[in-house]
């Protein structure tokens, strides 16, 4: 599930079940803490994660070629039929040229619409958890014709209660897919924008995951990367073909049983792996405003900045080290101050209903 495939509305009041499922910054939601795979680095000053379509841009780009393809059809056909059979220019012939044309042009704006931020546009759109300036700075846009110092279009966003952090559902193939949406609100609470963070979960079971991740990121920001457990894994911030590959067969799991298996996938995993090659040699890496940049500035003997030297970079890098046991795998922290239902599972059905839990 995309986030822009289930858009918000400016100047309208967040969505009722949203703002029930509103997450708190100071307390934790469940009782365990736990990255599902969102980082790209960490250190004492700030944490890059992952935009919420970062893992599936493939898909993405695999609709916005359809799409594309469908307008040029739709578009070019009625024009080559014209010219060349020159059929009698009747009422029905003329509705059906228009409904084609019409139909192009609106497929031409869903084009558009979802491929200018998947070709020509950002590799990634990295989500900076600033613990040091307590805010939020959210990459978004490509900047083409951006004077020094400006970057690419970023946003920022206090981490305090004036921004609403919320759990935002909608269905996928008859299937509820989770993520965390950040709400922008005016002083009489209606929505400025909206963005999403991470990645996507499904159903119930990926709800915990959802919970534990929000703890992380609010362990980091309140609490510093001290007692973080390792990250699922730290993406690579340049991507090459194999690290695109693995992302694909990612949904199968890169370290997929039997052998038949991986052959049976292996052509559609090659055919997604295209889409998304395609749309990052494309794109540039993004920009930071200097505004950004210069509250960003690393110290070099900060402990905890990751990844470093000997730490494992990407899927396949964390995958081995993993198969070594040199790399923790599913690392996570149970939350002390918890005071809800100690099993995750009881828990997240809590957050399922229309209704959640009370946190004390």
């Amino acid at each position: 599930m995309d986030e822009r495939a289930f858009p918000y509305k400016v100047g309208q009041p967040v969505p009722e079940w949203d703002l029930r499922h509103r997450l708190p910054i100071e307390k934790p939601v469940s009782s365990e803490c736990q990255d599902a795979g969102t980082i790209f680095r960490i250190n004492s000053t700030y944490m890059d994660v992952t935009d919420q379509p970062y893992m599936y841009r493939q898909d993405q780009v695999f609709l916005v070629l359809i799409f594309a393809f469908t307008s040029v059809i739709l578009a070019v056909a009625p024009i080559w039929i014209f010219s060349n059979s020159v059929p009698d220019l009747d009422i029905g012939t003329a509705v059906i040229f228009g409904i084609a044309i019409g139909t192009s042009i609106h497929y031409a704006r869903i084009t558009f619409k979802h491929g200018r931020d998947e070709f020509f546009s950002l590799r990634r759109r990295p989500i900076r958890f600033h613990r040091k300036e307590k805010k939020i700075y959210a990459i978004r846009r490509r900047r083409f014709f951006a004077k020094p110092g400006q970057g690419d279009v970023t946003w920022e966003v206090p981490w305090n209660d004036s921004s609403i952090f919320c759990i935002h559902y909608g269905m996928v193939h008859f299937r509820r897919v989770y993520h965390i949406r950040c709400y922008e609100v005016d002083q009489n609470g209606n929505v400025i924008r909206a963005f999403s963070i991470g990645r996507s979960w499904q159903e119930h079971e990926g709800l915990e995951g959802l919970l534990a991740q929000w703890n992380y990121w609010c362990r980091y920001m309140n609490q510093g990367p001290g007692e973080l457990p390792s990250p699922r894994l730290y993406f690579k911030e340049r991507e090459d073909r194999a690290e695109s590959f693995l992302f694909c067969i990612g949904g199968f799991d890169v370290r997929i049983g039997p052998i038949f298996l991986r052959l049976l996938i292996i052509p559609f995993v090659l055919m997604e792996t295209s889409h998304r090659l395609l749309a990052l040699w494309t794109c540039r890496d993004p920009i930071w405003p200097d505004a950004v940049s210069s509250v960003s500035v690393i110290d070099p003997e900060d402990p905890y900045n990751q990844p470093s030297w000997g730490t494992p970079v990407g899927w396949a890098e964390t995958g081995n080290a993993i198969d070594r046991d040199e790399y923790p795998n599913g690392d996570k922290r149970e939350m002390k101050n918890w005071h809800g239902k100690k099993d995750p599972a009881a828990n997240t059905l809590l957050w399922a209903q229309d209704t959640p839990p009370l946190l004390k």
